[in-house]
């Protein structure tokens, strides 16, 4: 397992955190993934031979969100 850490720029509300957490889980090999509103990032656990920070960051904008 890895753990990496993305900065989630256009969420504003505790609705955001839910979308973008629900979106993470969506994709394979994640384990677990948590959102900060107040630090404006996301921390993935995922397996690294089913997804990699580049999928990750690939799901956090096609909901329509900045991520890095």
């Amino acid at each position: 397992m890895e753990t990496v850490t993305l900065r989630v720029n256009g969420m504003t509300c505790q609705g955001c955190v839910r979308s973008v957490t629900q979106v993470l889980h969506r994709v394979p090999g994640v384990r677990h993934a948590e959102v900060s509103l107040e630090r404006a990032e996301a921390t993935v656990e995922f397996d690294p031979a089913q997804a990699s920070a580049a999928v990750l960051k690939q799901a956090i904008e096609a909901a329509g969100y900045e991520a890095a």
